[in-house]
């Protein structure tokens, strides 16, 4: 396309912005068009995109961070031939693929959900890296962002990771339009107060004005012509562009426009361009199918493993046997033991420092483009990233998160560093699976079956060594349970995991001496949960005592209460979880204080089967 028709397609894709808010009587249309210049000469001049092949591997890849602006994203579609105008009327309404904030889970041509602002570049880095590191076909990676989010911190941590790693097949398009949803922006229209920014986290920036489409063009051009550094072009724009009545005026965010039959003759009236996208060049897959047989390490009865170590040595098996598992750590490598997939893996494994939201980003755009990642950090730590792991279940995405060092049994390092939220946290992201094994064998087989799982995938591993209780052979379903102590007598059942898993069957040894059988079993899989054995329980001994590292809110305890949340009779159900705030102590008092070992367990047994002992 010439210049002329350049300008003709920007019209189109406000008139369709404008349309398609108009008839769904909501939307963000103002937003689109700031941008719809950058998109037009995106489109015709600049991508290399075959609509008909999403998964083609040499596509460049397109990632719209300020997913308000969706109507401009399906405008350029109907452009582009992927979708018809009846289709960009359907707007926001129920069934329809254009949702108010894009979803690869109703688009085959988005890359991840969007909407949450400050998450497109952070997931456009984990594309590139993959781009660039692993696949090496030579797409690029086009983020467009709108200037309110650059306030998020993600930003700057995506921003920094991507000059470290010499991303220049990454490009992101700032539209600094100056209006936020309440008002201006914090730098308004000063283009310098971000390239600045980007320029100290090593990115070659380019300052445009961003409704001229040569001035866009030369900036694409040499975009895609710079080595060695990402781009930013950052662009002034005008929110609400080509209408006089909305063209730069505060108020306007996220509402269809008043007169938008007015406004659609103001830009020139309805048009149907359409434009031939650049076909991407040849490519092959980059990465093997997860195909491999895993060898697993193995550990003898008895034994003192670390889960955590555990984890890093199944992980390296893992991608031993599976040429498309990546690994990501947030500099904690050698405390979660994700250090031992790096010494064997080195191609695979990506640092991302103390960048947890980076962490989980990158994780995404890695799955996006087909790898299986694995993320680990402190389970306390995840809790910075939950934004990140929520938009990650929109998405679709299939994530692999390791929370180590979890709970009050970590000892002395205190309150800070003691995941104790982190199993409510997971278990609340729509469609997660969550899995706290109990010991090397048990853990080495989770490791392996989580890659096949789909959605967010959970394993919290404990910093101390636990004895290994299970062969090296046996089988640990998703959904399952073990019921490792049991007879016809029980008086009534413990239920647990992790740590608390040996303190239980401590407990009940001792008070099997007493002459006080008790069940044990170790629920791994905190969710899903293992109904039928709880029911069995609950109707073969009456009462459950269930026994977490963690708060009572939203556990390991809330888990088995909800088991019993279809009409049946509820059996008596006590919990022990940590209540108070702890302080500093070695794993064996910190367990004790919060009433979570062998001998509180036994204590609070003793009560309810009323045969507690008085000195």
């Amino acid at each position: 396309m010439n210049t002329a028709e350049l300008h003709e397609l920007g019209q189109q894709l406000r008139v369709d912005s404008v349309r398609a808010a108009a008839a769904a009587g909501s939307g963000h249309p103002t937003s689109s068009m700031s941008a719809a210049d950058l998109m037009a000469v995106l489109l015709a001049r600049h991508l290399r995109y075959d609509f008909d092949r999403p998964d083609h591997p040499g596509n460049d890849r397109f990632v719209l961070s300020k997913g308000h602006a969706s109507p401009l994203l399906y405008a350029a579609y109907k452009a582009a031939g992927a979708i018809d105008d009846e289709e960009l009327l359907s707007f926001r309404t129920l069934g329809s693929r254009l949702e108010g904030h894009p979803t690869p889970q109703r688009l085959p041509w988005v890359e991840t959900a969007t909407g949450s602002l400050g998450q497109g570049l952070p997931v456009g880095v984990g594309i590139a890296l993959a781009g660039k590191r692993l696949e090496h076909t030579g797409y690029r990676v086009w983020v467009l962002c709108g200037d309110s989010e650059m306030a998020e911190g993600s930003v700057w941590e995506a921003a920094e990771h991507a000059g470290y790693e010499h991303l220049d097949n990454l490009i992101v398009l700032v539209d600094v339009n100056r209006l936020g949803q309440r008002g201006p922006t914090r730098h308004g229209h000063d283009l310098d107060a971000y390239a600045r920014r980007f320029r100290a986290f090593d990115w070659h920036t380019v300052e445009i004005d961003g409704h001229d489409t040569d001035a866009i063009d030369r900036a694409m051009s040499e975009a895609v012509s710079t080595v060695g550094q990402p781009t930013a072009i950052i662009a002034r724009t005008l929110k609400g562009k080509g209408v006089h009545d909305t063209e730069d005026r505060e108020g306007l965010h996220g509402k269809p426009l008043k007169n938008a039959d007015e406004a659609i003759e103001e830009l020139g009236g309805v048009r149907d361009l359409r434009v031939r996208v650049h076909e991407p060049p040849p490519a092959r897959p980059a990465h093997p199918a997860g195909t491999g047989t895993v060898t697993l390490p193995r550990w003898d009865t008895g034994e003192q493993v670390a889960t955590r170590d555990a984890y890093g040595r199944a992980l390296a098996a893992l991608g031993t046997a599976r040429g498309d598992v990546v690994v990501l750590d947030g500099e904690v490598g050698d405390s979660t033991r994700s250090e031992l997939f790096a010494k064997e893996h080195p191609d695979r494994f990506f640092e991302c420092y103390i960048a947890e939201q980076q962490m989980i980003a990158a994780a995404v755009g890695f799955a996006a483009r087909g790898w299986v990642p694995y993320a680990s950090t402190f389970a306390a730590f995840l809790t910075r990233a939950h934004d990140f792991i929520r938009m990650a279940s929109v998405s679709g995405s299939g994530l692999n998160l390791n929370g180590s060092h979890a709970g009050v049994a970590i000892g002395q390092d205190g309150p800070s560093q003691m995941g104790l939220e982190d199993l409510a946290m997971l278990r609340a992201v729509h469609g997660s699976t969550v899995l706290y094994p109990c010991d090397a064998n048990q853990t080495a087989r989770l490791v392996a079956t989580t890659a096949e799982l789909d959605g967010i995938r959970y394993l919290r591993t404990s910093r101390g060594a636990t004895p290994v209780i299970y062969g090296p052979d046996e089988e640990f379903p998703v959904g399952g349970s073990k019921v490792l102590r049991a007879g016809d007598h029980d008086r009534l059942t413990v239920v647990a995991a992790g740590i608390t898993l040996h303190e239980a069957l401590v407990a009940a040894d001792a008070l099997s001496a007493e002459g006080i059988p008790v069940r044990v079993v170790d629920l791994y899989s905190v969710q899903p949960v293992d109904r039928a054995t709880l029911h069995r329980a609950a109707e073969d001994t009456g009462c459950l005592l269930t026994v977490e590292d963690h708060r009572a809110e939203g556990g390991l305890g809330d888990a088995v209460s909800q088991a019993f949340g279809d009409g049946r009779p509820v059996p008596r159900l006590v919990r022990l979880a940590v209540r108070t705030m702890p302080g500093s102590a070695t794993p064996a008092e910190q367990l004790h204080a919060a009433g979570i070992d062998a001998e509180s367990i036994a204590a609070t047994a003793r009560l309810l089967v009323e045969q507690a002992v008085v000195p």
